[in-house]
Formats: structure tokens, sequence, C-alpha cells
């Protein structure tokens, strides 16, 4: 599967999430909201490594739950870059492009 194809499931994925929310609260989240729910997985993803690290203590399936928030905090990136009117793989491939050409010099 090429990314493209990951960033359109991504986007098809939060449109029925929005339907979910207008059912339920009668309104879509907001980028900013979107953007608070990344931060709390990616908080997460934190916190499930130190348990992976054997440096926290959770409790049960830390390594499957991580993976799991791993994927998900790359589909909220897709996601909010999505809505931001920015193409997710474009601007990786220019941070890779000026990242690599940095450590050359």
């Amino acid at each position: 599967m090429n990314f493209s194809d990951i960033a359109e499931r991504s986007i098809q994925l939060r449109k029925a999430y929005h339907r979910l929310e207008r059912q339920y609260h009668e309104s879509e989240w907001t980028v900013e909201e979107d953007a608070l729910a990344f931060l709390t997985d990616a908080g997460l993803v934190g916190r499930l490594t130190m348990s992976q690290q054997k440096r926290w203590p959770i409790s049960g399936g830390s390594e499957t739950n991580l993976e799991h928030k791993i994927g998900e905090c790359m589909w909220w990136l897709i996601v909010l870059a999505e809505r931001m009117d920015i193409d997710s793989g474009e601007a990786l491939e220019k941070f890779l492009a000026k990242t690599e050409a940095k450590l050359k010099e």
C-alpha cells in the first residue's frame, strides 16, 4: 500500500467519525479539537513507551496498545494536515529532503 492510499483511507475514516459526531453531538469536531485529540494520543504513546521499556507500570497489553496508538497518531497527523490544506505526503517529503541536506553539510 502506498502513502496516497493510506492518506485517502485516513480521510474517509475521519469522515465516518464526523458522521458520528454530528449524530451524537450535533456538530463535527473542530480542527483544534482534532489537534487536542492527537496530543492526547501522543502523550499516551509516551506513557506506553515508558511501560514497554519497563520504566512505568501499566498492566496488560501495553505492546498492543502502543502499536495502536502509534498508528492512531500517524492517522491524526494525516487528518490534521488534510483539514488544514497541507499535503501530508508532500510535507513529509519536504521534511526528509531538508533534514537529509542539513545532515550532509
